[in-house]
């Protein structure tokens, strides 16, 4: 299978997990990566149910944002995903969900704090709430590359959240865990409150999900 169909075929497969996982419902939220070795992304396309989704519908765009192959309409969020990428080389795949539980947070503006072990080692510490853009625009895409600075996470305000990884799987797995965590947060708060942890244990938790955790 070449590169390009290995690639639709993936994120055509992370479009049913998201689906299955309960990370969003219907046809909402959107999923894209890069093409191995080009200056290309393949990305969900839009108002098609995700279920249904075969690997021809996803469309591939240059960073411009011009169709390279495809014949669907592509995902309206197409300058939000060129935005992250085009400013983070290290972004290799992108999941875009609306999540209840961080959908909730994003509502009410209010950040995920930096206080659980897993999410600071794969996020990189607090998930931020970006500055409010209607969706589609490239103003979306603007404010939430700067609420992204050294995070692979954030809250998009009145919207839902995005996930961003060195591959598919790293990037859906930010996600559910975003999304546990906003709900830890929301039960921690009826006790009492949330203990942040201390910006030097975030660094070292960080520094050893990304240079020693797993196998390798």
């Amino acid at each position: 299978m070449d590169l390009l169909m290995d690639t639709r075929k993936r994120v055509v497969e992370k479009g049913i997990e998201m689906l299955s996982t309960n990370l969003t419902v219907g046809t909402w939220g959107n999923i894209s990566c890069r093409v191995p070795g080009e200056d290309y992304i393949a990305i969900t396309p839009t108002g098609m149910s995700y279920d249904t989704l075969t690997p021809e519908d996803i469309v591939v765009l240059d960073l411009r944002g011009n169709t390279i192959d495809g014949i669907r309409k592509p995902s309206i969020e197409v300058p939000l995903h060129l935005a992250i990428y085009n400013a983070r080389e290290d972004v290799q795949a992108i999941v875009h969900t609306h999540s209840a539980y961080a959908s909730a947070m994003a509502v009410t503006r209010r950040e995920i704090p930096g206080a659980i072990e897993d999410l600071v080692q794969i996020v990189g510490g607090n998930v931020r709430v970006n500055e409010y853009a209607l969706p589609g625009t490239e103003q979306l895409g603007i404010n939430t590359v700067k609420a992204m600075e050294g995070r692979n996470a954030v809250l998009l305000a009145n919207h839902g959240m995005l996930g961003a990884g060195r591959d598919l799987n790293e990037a859906f797995r930010v996600c559910q865990i975003v999304e546990k965590s906003a709900q830890i947060t929301l039960l921690a708060q009826l006790m009492g409150g949330v203990v942040e942890l201390s910006q030097d244990d975030i660094n070292g938790m960080r520094s050893f999900y990304l240079e020693a955790y797993g196998q390798r």
